[in-house]
């Protein structure tokens, strides 16, 4: 009986873990409420306070979720400083991924943007070191790109990790605008190829 319980307040959690990625995605932090997201599961405010038991606790369990996800399915075994190639092509296939995704992108960029002049937005902290932990990888690989000679010696790959995220988040707020007109993994491999002779299909 206890396995049939826990297997399912898993279950539970997961549905609450999706109805809020949804409401976060179409409506913010700030405008989601917690008895949308309980009602969307059928459950009281207690039954969702069961699992989650502050709105902030629940935005970063949703967060949490996706980077799971994302490491599971397209970054495990990746070192981006000894297979840097390898890595690269991960985040483009990580990125056409995410396009697949209904909602994905609009959480992210909804949240990041409240969460970017807020300090003390429950995302604050988590938009920054996850932007600054990124920012690491991606340098480390174009470091260790023009290390081995895969990169010519005269190619600047100085902040080459701010500069992907920053033409990644312009395309994903391009792409909300106008799906149809922008492939975002289409666009950073021409960026890899123009900008730095890296040809990744």
């Amino acid at each position: 009986m206890a396995g049939i319980g826990y297997e399912k307040g898993r279950r539970r959690r997961s549905e609450l873990l999706e109805a809020a990625f949804s409401r976060f995605a179409t409506l913010g932090y700030r405008n989601a409420t917690l008895a949308q997201i309980a009602a969307d599961c059928g459950v009281s405010r207690m039954g969702l306070a069961h699992h989650f038991r502050t709105k902030e606790a629940l935005l970063l369990a949703v967060l949490e979720e996706r980077d799971r996800v994302n490491g599971r399915d397209f970054f495990v075994g990746s070192d981006p400083s000894v297979e840097p190639l390898d890595y690269l092509d991960r985040f483009a296939r990580l990125i056409d991924d995410n396009a697949a995704v209904p909602g994905l992108i609009n959480l992210y960029a909804v949240l990041s943007a409240e969460s970017a002049t807020d300090p003390d937005h429950p995302a604050h902290g988590y938009f920054r070191d996850r932007y600054r932990r990124i920012r690491g990888h991606i340098d480390a690989a174009f470091a260790a790109l023009k290390a081995d000679g895969t990169i010519d010696a005269r190619v600047d790959v100085d902040n080459a990790g701010a500069a992907m995220m920053g033409l990644i988040d312009g395309l994903q707020v391009q792409w909300l605008l106008e799906p149809d007109a922008v492939d975002i993994g289409a666009q950073l491999r021409r960026w890899y190829r123009q900008g730095f002779g890296l040809d990744l299909a």
